[in-house]
């Protein structure tokens, strides 16, 4: 439901928006303020991430529908040759479709056909995929006047011409001194190129800037965090937010980025950032002396012309279990206790659905959605959660729910004005948190947490053994009047994707079990269900042309919750490359067998090092490994205990030399020694030995 305006200047734009999808066919990707704010008057495009300003993600299309999606198969596909997580929801406007690949690969597709039109290579550099916590994704790009507009890994935003595939212009968004990566989609409002980016498990500090979408030039920039008080604040809010610091903050940069979710509300002309988690996560790295640390997990409002501070809501004070607030954030009207209110709903990490009036900030209810054990409920009268003091850490291991991956995470939820429901996936996840005693800080480096994953080993078998018991996910239909949930859809492990809504009365997600599925919106009831050879984690669209209605989704694991401490296997075989899949009624194309798949696994010898040398690459392989393959290497993008002989054998050439840096995986030379990257390969030997009978049975 795209938002509305007032009746004078609904009927303005309706008749310039007329005169938008005249001009289109002159004009390849010609999207403009008014053809966004009138978009549901084109039901057949999908001309933003979300389709509209609001990021409902919800199609008013019906052509496919709960009577008639038992016929639905797949139309065309496309290969994407970089075999990494794939987030990105593509755009489809006026019968072209524009995708994005991991290394932000862009593609223009003929929308019908599948046929590649062109394809843009920004020539990313491979030596930042380090410096991405959760994989080399990307989750979308953007489009204005004949432009494109993606945001690259190491930090450009590229205006690309969208007929002829070429860069109009490029600008470098970074601070050099933080590990900054951009994984979010850029929005373009009224000619505004808005974008965030990534790096607080960096413990970078956190920013958003607006580029003017015609030349590149920078407009604004509003700091998420405080900097040096000794200095004039860049604006001045953040003189109030300063004073909710303590300590150096500033040096060790203090986290707060905008790695994922940006709404706009064109009437208000406010730009609403989801801004995330703290850095280091101990507070008491950060912030020794406590306080609320603003605006770290907090939903801020800022005035879309200026960059300036409107108000803010945070979801978590004094954040420490990287509960992010950058998760989806949808702007609708509700009818709350008998008066319509102009609301946003976010489902963040932290576990609870909040409803704010999203003009002023003020507070309308929060209730939780999952289990959780950090906070007992929200004071209403403060606006602020009750926490449990004893989910504060210390180095003693404490068991927390939500986990670091929270009980929502990136994956984009839709919302229906026909159902009045919200859908997302949800995780009820354990993790046992613990503050690593000799922690440095070291600007530059990525690993940044503060954590530790090692020592009181007894405490963290009983938190692992607990967790693989109570760990569960599903799919939920939330309403978000009665903050109750209405049904729910459970799967065996974590991992399945973003979520379309329909007026066909259908919702889709991508599963975890290697299939694209789809249920009624009103019910639950799966309907139809198709095997993928991947898992579509992306958000998919829905568009129309010449009476036939679509849908797309690009399928390819990986990503943060591929990065799980779970080893548990995905129990079917992965196709070679990920894909962009589109679905039609009585499409005919088929996916090609899956080759393969190699050879059987191969038992490591053990190398001989001794206790000292494996406790060492253990405590190596925890600071700098961890978060890409998995706590205790059980599981995550690349299950390092399940390594061939052939990698065995090129271990250092891998992680010294960055023979494989073109897949993700760049040199760590300068951050550990040749003799460190021999500790980690023996601890993981030792690893793949001591588990082998599990290994054996996809454990």
């Amino acid at each position: 439901m795209a938002l509305k305006i007032s009746k004078i200047g609904f009927v303005t734009c309706l008749a310039l928006a007329t005169a938008s999808v005249a001009l289109a066919s002159s004009q390849t990707a010609n999207v403009d303020n008014i053809r966004m704010i009138a978009a549901d008057d084109e039901p057949g495009q999908w001309m933003g991430p979300g389709r509209t300003y609001g990021e409902d993600r919800y199609s008013p299309l019906k052509l496919i529908n709960d009577a008639n999606v038992q016929g639905l198969s797949l139309a065309w596909y496309a290969d994407i040759s970089t075999n990494r997580g794939v987030e990105a929801s593509p755009l489809m406007i006026d019968g072209v479709l524009y995708n994005i690949e991991p290394w932000n690969v862009t593609v223009a597709y003929d929308a019908k056909t599948g046929k590649e039109l062109w394809r843009f290579d920004p020539e990313v550099d491979r030596d930042k995929g380090k410096h991405a916590c959760c994989d080399i994704v990307t989750r979308g790009l953007s489009a204005w006047k004949g432009n494109i507009y993606i945001a690259t890994l190491d930090g450009r935003v590229i205006a690309i011409d969208a007929e002829t595939g070429k860069s109009v212009w490029s600008v470098e968004t970074f601070d050099p001194v933080w590990p900054y990566t951009i994984t979010g989609a850029p929005r373009v409002y009224d000619g505004k190129v808005v974008i965030g980016n990534a790096g607080a498990e960096g413990a970078a500090r956190g920013y958003v800037t607006a580029y003017d979408a015609a030349t590149g030039k920078q407009l604004w920039r509003f700091y998420t965090v405080p900097g040096d008080p000794s200095k004039p604040q860049e604006n001045k809010i953040l003189e109030m937010a300063a004073k909710t610091w303590s300590g150096e903050w500033w040096k060790s940069g203090g986290g707060g980025t905008v790695w994922d979710s940006i709404a706009y509300d064109p009437q208000l002309d406010l730009v609403y950032i989801g801004v995330g988690n703290g850095g280091p996560w101990p507070q008491k790295y950060r912030s020794p002396g406590g306080g609320d640390n603003l605006f770290l997990s907090s939903i801020v409002a800022l005035k879309a012309d200026t960059g300036e501070y409107a108000w803010h809501y945070q979801t978590t004070p004094a954040e420490e279990w990287d509960y992010t607030a950058t998760q989806s954030m949808i702007l609708t009207d509700l009818k709350l206790n008998g008066r319509v209110r102009k609301i946003l709903m976010q489902a963040p990490k932290n576990g609870f659905f909040y409803i704010l009036d999203r003009a002023t900030g003020e507070l309308l209810s929060a209730e939780p959605y999952v289990a959780m054990n950090w906070a007992s409920g929200i004071d209403m009268k403060t606006g602020r959660p009750i926490v449990n003091p004893e989910a504060h850490y210390g180095e003693v291991p404490v068991m927390v729910t939500p986990g670091p991956a929270g009980g929502h995470n990136w994956h984009p939820m839709a919302y229906s004005p026909q159902t009045g429901l919200a859908y997302f996936p949800v995780t009820e996840m354990y993790m046992a948190y613990s503050v690593n005693p000799d922690f440095q800080q070291t600007p530059g480096n990525m690993s940044q947490l503060g954590i530790s994953t090692t020592g009181y080993d007894l405490t963290r078998k009983a938190a692992s053994d607990y967790a693989e018991k109570h760990n569960k996910t599903w799919l939920t239909a939330w309403n978000p009047v009665t903050q109750k949930e209405q049904w729910r859809v459970p799967y065996t492990q974590r991992g399945s994707g973003g979520i379309l809504a329909t007026a066909g009365n259908l919702v889709f997600q991508g599963t975890v079990n290697g299939t694209f599925a789809a249920y009624s919106a009103d019910k639950g009831q799966k309907l139809w269900e198709m095997p993928t050879q991947q898992v579509p984690m992306a958000g998919p669209i829905s568009y129309q042309i010449d009476g036939v209605q679509y849908i797309a989704v690009n399928a390819g694991w990986g990503g943060g919750l591929a990065h799980s401490t779970s080893a548990k296997s995905l129990g079917f075989p992965l196709s070679e490359f990920p894909r962009l899949l589109v679905f039609k009624l009585s499409g005919t194309a088929q996916l090609p067998a899956i080759k393969d798949k190699g050879p059987e696994l191969v038992r490591p010898e053990e190398t001989g090092a001794d206790a000292a040398k494996i406790a060492s690459g253990e405590q190596l392989y925890a600071d700098y490994c961890s978060a890409c393959h998995g706590e205790r290497a059980r599981g995550g993008i690349k299950d390092l205990r399940r390594m061939s002989p052939t990698t065995h054998e090129q271990f250092l050439d891998i992680v010294i030399r960055g023979t494989r840096k073109e897949k993700g995986m760049a040199s760590f030379a300068d951050l550990v020694s040749e003799q460190d990257a021999k500790a980690i390969h023996a601890y993981l030997i030792r690893r793949a030995n001591d588990d082998w009978d599990s290994i054996l049975k996809g454990e």
